[in-house]
């Protein structure tokens, strides 16, 4: 049985906050697109997106799950993710919305964010 949209939607804002690349990569499908900003380039495929999560993996991080809805092959997600760098802490409060394919893998991506939803501040 596939994966439900509402836990894959689950376990991704769990992966963003402490799980290593290859995880949150394999809810993706192969040719998967994600535009993180939205309105920014999209990053298609296995290898344009590794490069994206591959810069939080050394970094302290963790997650909050706020909401999550889905109906039929689509979920939003509401989350906080809180990173850490020397002395520097950034929150991100994106609401990303997701397109999942017949075996419950992530097809579509689009994050919806802008300078308003990002605050730094040293720690």
């Amino acid at each position: 049985m596939a994966a439900q949209p509402r836990d894959v939607a689950e376990q991704y804002v769990k992966l963003v906050g402490s799980g290593p690349t290859e995880q949150i990569l394999s809810l993706y499908a192969e040719g998967a697109v994600v535009e993180d900003p939205i309105g920014s380039a999209a990053r298609v495929g296995h290898d344009a997106i590794r490069e994206m999560y591959a810069t939080l993996e050394n970094l302290e991080r963790s997650t909050e799950l706020h909401a999550v809805r889905s109906a039929g092959k689509h979920a939003a997600v509401s989350f906080t993710l809180v990173t850490k760098f020397g002395d520097k802490q950034m929150t991100l409060s994106p609401i990303d919305i997701m397109e999942f394919d017949d075996e419950g893998k992530i097809v579509s991506m689009k994050a919806y964010w802008g300078p308003d939803d990002m605050r730094m501040e040293d720690i």
